[in-house]
């Protein structure tokens, strides 16, 4: 009998048994991922952004999570030499709405405590020279950081402590009983006192498994990205990003400096056929499935049917997503637009059609689920991981 078992190898789960080894260092710890290496999923694919929280909703769950884990991000790899370049990020206003919405920005990020300054066009060219637009918001203390690498030093300091990480284990069973839970995945077993789940792109089926009644689903988007050519690498020394738009449910198409030292263009958002498949046109049966029968999808593809074609337009035609990125960086052409490996979102979606844009726990006696991770969750994984210890000690 385990003391402590932990579902899901990603950034979330590593985080959330490292915090709970770090209160109970004699503790029985055992974490199983269904892949065959650790961050295979949404943290091994992601723009590496250490972000700090200005688009969320002051007092939310995901401003205050976001802010401590750029904190705690950064001491975690100034203790580990884990390469960081605070780099700072630039929100830019291509035409006078956009300048509007940035005052409200300027206003959120006051309430957030984020260190924010005010570029008008001059200013914005002296920063950016290749980059055009109306006005600017400059978020000093917007980072970079490979989150893999992260993740990988983290499960060091798990397996330091006693902690035992397994790969390849796929979990098909999951039974409550009154003093334990019992976990199964072919012809393995564990049982332990308390059962974590950090299940990612599957945290639906997971949390289903074990019994869970929700009115929630994950459904994948695919963030599809291009990377610049190396003779492009210095183009910008700053993160690039539209300024959001309130009434769309991501971010937009920016331009990443990454800290291998190259660039990258992305994502877009386009609804996914295959959890887990990353090739362009991956279908699962099973996921595919799952989607047609499940009412939200339906709903949400009536209240955004313009931006999702927009969105599919983009992914199939490749000067369209050019684009996107020529509003604030008219030097791209197409041919700086390579090959680069997408990511899949996992977004948390209710029966009535809902996004849900903070995190989502649920918990049973002896389970804590977490069922939505959205971005920031691998900024904010640290203090997220704080968190579900604090749940699971009973602090």
């Amino acid at each position: 009998m385990h003391d402590y078992l932990v579902i899901g190898g990603g950034i979330v789960g590593i985080a959330t048994a490292l915090k709970i080894l770090e209160r109970q260092p004699d503790a029985d710890l055992v974490v199983l991922e269904k892949a065959p290496s650790l961050a295979t999923h949404q943290t091994g694919h992601n723009s590496g952004v250490i972000h700090v929280g200005i688009y969320y909703e002051p007092g939310s769950l995901k401003a205050e999570l976001c802010r401590k884990g750029a904190e705690a991000t950064k001491e975690f790899a100034a203790t580990h030499d884990i390469p960081v370049d605070v780099c700072g990020k630039l929100l830019v206003a291509t035409n006078e709405l956009e300048r509007q919405r940035l005052d409200a920005l300027t206003e959120r990020a006051r309430i957030n405590r984020i260190d924010t300054d005010y570029l008008d066009t001059a200013e914005l060219r002296r920063r950016e020279p290749q980059i055009n637009g109306v006005a600017a918001l400059l978020v000093h203390s917007t980072g970079i950081i490979d989150y893999r690498l992260v993740t990988e030093k983290m499960a060091e300091q798990i397996e330091k402590a006693g902690g035992r990480i397994h790969t390849s284990v796929e979990v098909d069973c999951i039974r409550e009983t009154t003093d334990a839970v019992h976990v199964r995945a072919g012809d393995r077993q564990w049982s332990a006192r308390r059962l974590v789940v950090c299940g990612g792109l599957q945290a639906d089926r997971l949390a289903r498994l074990a019994g869970v009644r929700t009115n929630t689903a994950i459904v994948p988007f695919r963030g599809e990205y291009y990377r610049l050519p190396e003779h492009l690498k210095g183009l910008v020394q700053h993160l690039v990003y539209p300024v959001p738009d309130p009434d769309l449910p991501f971010l937009g198409v920016h331009l990443s400096p990454t800290i291998d030292g190259g660039i990258t263009v992305g994502p877009n958002a386009v609804l996914g056929l295959a959890r887990e498949g990353y090739r362009k046109f991956s279908i699962c049966p099973r996921d595919l499935a799952d989607l047609a029968r499940f009412p939200g999808i339906w709903r949400l593809a009536k209240s955004y049917v313009g931006i999702g074609a927009r969105e599919m337009r983009n992914s199939l035609w490749k000067r369209g997503y050019l684009q996107e990125c020529r509003k604030y960086c008219p030097s791209l052409i197409l041919e700086d637009l390579l090959p680069q490996e997408v990511g899949i979102r996992a977004q948390a979606i209710r029966k009535d059609g809902t996004l849900l844009h903070d995190f989502l726990i649920e918990q049973t006696t002896r389970s804590v689920h977490v069922l939505n991770a959205p971005s920031p969750a691998a900024t904010s994984a640290l203090p997220i991981g704080d968190m579900i210890a604090d749940i699971v000690l009973g602090a």
